[in-house]
């Protein structure tokens, strides 16, 4: 079993920047990805980034590339969504994720998902 809490989130004016932390417990294995998703209201929710605990590759949605930084922790069993020069269309509620698939990019590859932190940005 795995948890996942989420913490960061929060009110920013478009152009800014905040940094998402996802603390991990538990049984945690090197074949796991874990990343973020994130879903707007009345929109699916989808894989912003994701990263294997062992490294190795990153994925990017194409919207976030250049802007977002997905990074982890080791030691801390902590992973991090760093993101700069939002808009007012990166506001959604963001969700830290994990499995045990070789991809994290949809939901149906997600065996444990965190509570979600609110992140809105001002234009």
């Amino acid at each position: 079993q795995l948890q996942l809490v989420e913490s960061g989130g929060g009110l920013v004016q478009a152009g800014g920047s905040l940094r998402l932390s996802c603390a991990a417990s538990g049984r945690i294995f090197s074949n796991h990805v874990v990343g973020w998703f994130r879903q707007a209201p009345g929109k699916e929710r989808d894989c912003v980034a994701s990263i294997p605990w062992g490294g190795g590759w990153v994925y990017y949605v194409d919207s976030v590339r250049g802007r977002f930084t997905i990074s982890r922790d080791n030691t801390k069993n902590t992973v991090y969504l760093q993101m700069n020069s939002l808009k007012p269309e990166d506001t959604a509620v963001y969700y830290c994720a994990a499995g045990a698939s070789s991809t994290l990019q949809a939901m149906g590859d997600v065996a444990y998902w965190g509570q979600g932190t609110q992140v809105t940005v001002s234009s």
